[in-house]
């Protein structure tokens, strides 16, 4: 039996690094993106080296209505995994914070995820699939200059509780939030931030993509009779919050 999963934001980074995963454990890949065209193609093109025609692209502004609803239009009748990993990262000091930031920052991070799990819900229920959303440990206490994104990630979790509820019992929604992992791109971070942050993980380093990927993996594969969870993969960090 075929299985398929989409991913959103799958051209690099932790989406990428899914897709890797998931496809290793046989699922087809729908590889979603926006601007990142060129990393999209070419880990299609690897994923489809390893199995024939197992990896497509889909490109949509997930901002744009219209592209939201040809990308739903796109997806196949098998689809058993929605993995929502597009998100936008950027600072908004509360003084400055416009309502442009406000729009993209809940679009992307909590908007569209609503919107395309609500509207791929019937496929998936069709394969007793599941839903994974990527979060973020600062869902729950806030990132310091960055309120906007906070609160989006914030209701990305809440949002996970609520359709774990109203998508029971056909399809499971779970979520990984994800501690330091990756820097941001263009991070100016100095290295004395990063070395403060890293005092403050149990584990004394920083996770791997792969370790995000084995707990959707895990979550997808394994979990079940997991449903309306958060699994904090932050190697300890959130104990000193």
């Amino acid at each position: 039996m075929s299985k398929t999963a989409l991913i959103t934001g799958a051209a690099k980074r932790l989406g990428a690094e899914i897709a890797r995963t998931l496809h290793g454990a046989g699922f087809d890949i729908l590889i979603h993106y926006q601007y990142s065209r060129e990393q999209a193609c070419e880990l299609s093109g690897r994923l489809n080296a390893l199995r024939p025609n197992s990896a497509t692209l889909i490109q949509a502004d997930l901002l744009n209505t219209e592209d939201c609803s040809a990308l739903v239009d796109s997806v196949p009748k098998d689809l058993t995994v929605l993995v929502n990993n597009a998100s936008v990262f950027y600072p908004t000091e509360l003084a400055t914070v416009a309502m442009a930031d406000w729009d993209e920052l809940l679009g992307v991070n909590l908007k569209a995820p609503f919107f395309l799990s609500k509207s791929l819900w019937p496929t998936l229920a069709s394969q007793q699939g599941c839903i994974v959303n990527i979060t973020d440990i600062h869902a729950d206490n806030g990132l310091s200059g960055h309120p906007v994104y906070s609160i989006a990630k914030a209701g990305l979790e809440a949002m996970t509780r609520v359709l774990a509820k109203e998508f029971a019992p056909a399809v499971r929604v779970n979520a990984v939030a994800p501690g330091a992992i990756l820097w941001p791109e263009g991070s100016d971070e100095m290295d004395e931030a990063k070395k403060t942050v890293l005092s403050r993980i149990a584990l004394g380093r920083c996770g791997q993509p792969d370790d995000i990927a084995k707990a959707v993996l895990f979550l997808v594969d394994q979990g079940q009779y997991i449903t309306g969870q958060v699994v904090t993969v932050d190697g300890g960090r959130t104990l000193f919050s």
